[in-house]
Order: structure tokens, then C-alpha cells, then sequence
């Protein structure tokens, strides 16, 4: 067998060490991979690389197109960017799959039936990055969604259940409150789910599907979210295994697939040879069937799976009365390598074949008939209530633009607010033309420059637009 070309890094705080003691399974099950090696995280960081991975390094990553990556340290603020969303975003690898499993009676869980896979939009959502101070008092984040991005992302959901003999995919959205994004990829789902007949779906509000994963997680088969609750609920289903020190995942796109552990770099604990290396491990072995060296994944899963069951366990899952033997990094890695070519007594035997390429497509559809129909400028102000900055802004109109509601935090607060609304100095003042009619784009000019003119510290703009007739904009609370 020729050798596979991969690249990797080892990374921050605990990163070498769990790296080396994943290599040397990997080495002594025989893996044939060529490893090359680039340098990422925070001493490029702090050397002044502002996303934290040396600039020679994406031609390596486009030549062998694996990356198996220790976990880093992004020092906080400071604009440091994040590297897994860099590399995430600049790769095109919209999903992170992550498979959460009990290991029960060998590793304590309350869920011994748990074997969920949680698939994650990885490009999109609040994720974006895109941040601004507006006013002394309000910041603001971005939630971006797409059409394409949702249907790649769903699309892959149930073309992973169809691969692997999955029944179900569950939907998480919030969109009983952001009716626009998360409507879109709840709307996205119906659609998509509406072509696997033969796949179960049920939609869930984040919130209580966090709760019910929490708590009756076997309910669960394949889960498929947007990008900040598939982070969170993620890290809580890997915890309620048993640690969240078991989990791996893979990052895939159409150029790059990159397999990590879930869990971050740890320095409190680096250098004390006492980290659970499982995490990265079950990720080279994701790495391992995407590469179709899927013999030696099996040889490396079973062992793993035979190591666990044998009570050899690291600080994290180590438990009086279940574990027989604590073990450091180093020591456990060598009791994996002890096992190879053992499949486990109780735990399901691990099995791979070669795996079909999975995609998610998203399809081309005739644009929808977008028309103008008005603006919300958003103003800093503080110097006085609502009523006054209303009174100010009635005076101030173009011949299709008039004051429709200003709002405050998202709140109306002109006319007839409630004198309770707490107010900040962040104003959406929402002009239109009465009935939705078509507005020029020169009327928002000018209505600019005599807001402007007035005195008034204009923020930022935001179009207002129907698409096919139907509003492509939030309507105001209260």
C-alpha cells in the first residue's frame, strides 16, 4: 500500500503530547502515512500571525488535503482570530461530525443506550465574525445564513444516515424567535427531508432538544443544527459519555477534510503526562476511513475499545471501583498498542468498509423578484426619551420615505412605547413608504444627508426588501 500524505500539527498546551501518543498507535497498527508537519498556534499567535498558522502552510494543506490537528491556544482578545474557523471558512469544510457514544459499564454515564451523531454547519451563523462597536453602549454581532450553506449542510445530514444505517435525523433551530435565519434551515430541512422518505425527521426548539439530549439521549440518532448550538450541544453530548475527553471529530469540505479532538488545548494540565489522548485518537481513526485505510482503523478502534474495557484509564474517566489502572498520556497509548489486533468482549465491535464520498449539494433556483421598499437607520443618540427623538425624526421625511416605528433593543419605544422600556443610546428608526411600495435607492440618499444635516449620528443602514411580494425583514416587537 502507497502511503497517504497527511499533514499535521501538534499544537498548544497538551497538543504534543496526546499528538505523539497518537502517532505511535497509528505507527504500530501499521498505518502507512506520510506526515508532514506545519507549525499553528499561539507562539505564531503571539509572534504577531493573526490567524495563528504559518502562511506556508496552506500549500501543504491543499497538497495533501488530511489535517490532523492538535488542539491550540487562541489568546484571548486582541483580535486574534480563531484558527479552526479560519480554517474551517477558508477551506469550505462545512461539516463537523462528531459522534458521541457511552461506553457504559466501563466508563460512568447515566445513558448507557447513547450513541448520537451530532452534524454541525461549520462556515456560517454568528461564526461569521463579523463584530462591531456601534454606539458607547451596544455591540453587535452578526447571524448570517444561506440558502446554499443550509441545504450543503442538511443535504450531508441525511446522506450520512443513509451511509451508515442511521433512522433518524433530528433538526435544532431557535426559529420560534429568529423566524428569518433559523426558519430558513428549519424550511431548508422540511424540504430536504421530503426527498429520504425512508429517513425518520422531527424538529425540535433548541432549548427543550438540548434538555431532552440531556437528559434521554438515546431518543437521538443524527442531529443537524446551525453552527453555535451545534458547538454547545456538542461538547455537552461528548461530557454526558463520560468525558468530553472521548470525543472526536472530522471537519469535511470538497477540498480539505481536517479531524481534531473537541476538546481544547489545556494548558493547566500540559506537560504533566496526565491527558487523555482518546479524543484525537478516535479522530485519526475517522481519518483512517476517510482515507480507506479502513482495516487499520478497525485495528486501532477495537483496541481502543479493548484498552477501555480492560480499566487501563486516564485521569479524566478514571473511577474507583470501574477503573483498574490509572495511567498517564504515554502509558495508556502503549496499553492501546498492547491490544492491537484485540476486539473488545462487551463493547460493539468496531467494523469500517470503504465509505462512499458523501456531499452536500445545494441546488440553483430562479432568483426571487427583490424590491426596495425601505430603510432602518440606526442612529447613536442619547439625549433624551423616546418621544423626543420620534418628535425629532417625524419632522424628517423624503417623498417616499416617511417615520414608520423606532425601536430600541429590538423593542418599539415611538409611538406608544411603554414608559417601562429601559433605552440605550442604539436607535432602529424604520422609514417607509406606507404600503410596501417600491422605493429609489436615491430617496435613502437623500433622506441620509437630511438626517445628517439634522445633527443626528447615523450609524449604519439596512435595506428594507420583499422577495416575490413576501417581507424579507423582521416585523417589530410590540
Amino acid at each position: 500500500m502507497s502511503k497517504t500524505p497527511i499533514t499535521v500539527a501538534y499544537g498548544d498546551g497538551i497538543g504534543p503530547e496526546i499528538m505523539n501518543a497518537v502517532l505511535k498507535i497509528l505507527d504500530a497498527a501499521g498505518a502507512e502515512l506520510e506526515i508532514d508537519e506545519i507549525m499553528i498556534g499561539e507562539k505564531l499567535y503571539l509572534k504577531g500571525v493573526e490567524n495563528g498558522i504559518d502562511p506556508s502552510a496552506w500549500d501543504l494543506l491543499r497538497k495533501t488535503k488530511i489535517f490532523l490537528k492538535a488542539p491550540i491556544t487562541t489568546p484571548r482578545g486582541g483580535g486574534y482570530k480563531s484558527l479552526n474557523v479560519t480554517v474551517r471558512k477558508a477551506f469550505g469544510l462545512y461539516a463537523n461530525v462528531r459522534p458521541c457514544i457511552s461506553y457504559r459499564p466501563f466508563i460512568r454515564t447515566k445513558h448507557p443506550d447513547m450513541d448520537v451523531v451530532i452534524i454541525r454547519e461549520n462556515e456560517e451563523d454568528l461564526y461569521s465574525g463579523i463584530e462591531h462597536r456601534q454606539t458607547d453602549q451596544v455591540y453587535q454581532c452578526l447571524k448570517l445564513f444561506s440558502r446554499p450553506g443550509c441545504e450543503k449542510i442538511i443535504r450531508y445530514a441525511f446522506e450520512y444516515a443513509m451511509e451508515y444505517n442511521r433512522k433518524k435525523v433530528s433538526c435544532f433551530t431557535k426559529d420560534n424567535i429568529m423566524k428569518i435565519t433559523d426558519g430558513l434551515f428549519h424550511k431548508v430541512f422540511n424540504e430536504i427531508a421530503a426527498e429520504y422518505p425512508e429517513i425518520e425527521t422531527d424538529s425540535w426548539i433548541v432549548d427543550i432538544g438540548s434538555a431532552r439530549l440531556a437528559d434521554t439521549p438515546e431518543r437521538f440518532d443524527v442531529i443537524v443544527t446551525p453552527n453555535l448550538y451545534g458547538d454547545i450541544i456538542s461538547d455537552i453530548a461528548a461530557q454526558i459519555t463520560g468525558s468530553v475527553g472521548l470525543a472526536g471529530s472530522s471537519n469535511i469540505g470538497e477540498h480539505l477534510a481536517m479531524f481534531e479532538a473537541i476538546h481544547g488545548s489545556a494548558p493547566d494540565i500540559a506537560g504533566k503526562n496526565i491527558a487523555n489522548p482518546s479524543g484525537l485518537l478516535l479522530a485519526a481513526v475517522m481519518m483512517l476511513v476517510h482515507i480507506h485505510q479502513v482495516e487499520i482503523a478497525a485495528k486501532v478502534h477495537n483496541a481502543w475499545l479493548r484498552t477501555i474495557e480492560e480499566g487501563f484509564h486516564t485521569a479524566d474517566i478514571y473511577e474507583q471501583g470501574i477503573s483498574k489502572r490509572r495511567v498517564g498520556t504515554s502509558e495508556f497509548a502503549d496499553a492501546v498498542i498492547a491490544h492491537l489486533g484485540e476486539t473488545p468482549h462487551e463493547l460493539r465491535e468496531a467494523h469500517y468498509y470503504f465509505p462512499k464520498k458523501l456531499t452536500g449539494t445545494h441546488k440553483q433556483k430562479p432568483k426571487d423578484e427583490k424590491i426596495l421598499v425601505g430603510v432602518d437607520v440606526f442612529i447613536d443618540w442619547d439625549k433624551g426619551l423616546p418621544d423626543d427623538i420620534g418628535k425629532m425624526l417625524d419632522e424628517i421625511s423624503t417623498d417616499q420615505l416617511k417615520l414608520k416605528v423606532i425601536t430600541n433593543r429590538g423593542i418599539k419605544v415611538y409611538p406608544e412605547g411603554l414608559p417601562e422600556t429601559f433605552c440605550t443610546d442604539h436607535w432602529r428608526c424604520r422609514f417607509w413608504s406606507g404600503s410596501w411600495q417600491k422605493v429609489e435607492k436615491d430617496e435613502i440618499v437623500k433622506l441620509l444627508n437630511k438626517i445628517n444635516a439634522a445633527g443626528f449620528d447615523f450609524i449604519k443602514t439596512e435595506n428594507l426588501y420583499t422577495f416575490n411580494g413576501e417581507i424579507g425583514f423582521s416585523e417589530v416587537h410590540g
